[in-house]
C-alpha cells in the first residue's frame, strides 16, 4: 500500500511516516519502479507500536534507540523476557524517572501558586 494508505491504517499522517523515516524509526520501506514508498502489515504494525510508545511518553530518541528491537513488541502479547528487553526496561526506567521528575516539579509549582494567589481548593481534572 502506498504512505496515504499505511498512514490511515495505522491512525496517523503520511507527514509523520516521513519523520518516523527520517529519524531512524522506521527502517526506509521499499519503494516502487516510481520511487513511491510501499508499506505492507507489517511495516503498518510497527508504525502502530511507535505511536503508541510515543502516546506512552517515550520520546522520539528514547524509541529511536531500541528500534532495532521494536520487532519483539509485535503481537498480542510482547516476549518481555526476550533477548534485548533488559536494555528495553532502561529505557523505561529513566523516562519514568523523567517523568516522575516533572510531576514533582509541577506539584511544587502548583503548591506554590496556590500558596500565592490564596487558591487552595481546586478540584484537579
Amino acid at each position: 500500500m502506498r504512505i496515504g494508505d499505511a498512514a490511515a491504517a495505522a491512525g496517523t499522517t503520511p507527514r509523520a511516516l516521513r519523520f518516523y523515516e527520517q529519524r531512524g524509526l522506521l527502517p526506509p520501506p521499499p519503494r516502487t519502479a516510481s520511487g513511491q514508498r510501499e508499506y505492507g502489515p507489517r511495516e503498518v504494525a510497527r508504525i502502530r507500536i511507535v505511536r503508541e510508545l510515543l502516546s506512552l511518553g517515550l520520546t522520539v530518541e528514547d524509541v529511536r534507540s531500541r528500534a532495532d528491537r521494536l520487532h519483539l513488541l509485535e503481537g498480542d502479547s510482547p516476549p518481555y523476557d526476550a533477548p534485548g528487553c533488559a536494555e528495553g526496561r532502561g529505557v523505561v526506567g529513566r523516562r519514568l524517572a523523567a517523568l516522575d521528575e516533572e510531576i514533582a516539579r509541577l506539584t511544587r509549582l502548583r503548591e506554590r501558586l496556590a500558596t500565592r494567589t490564596g487558591v487552595q481548593d481546586t478540584v484537579a481534572p
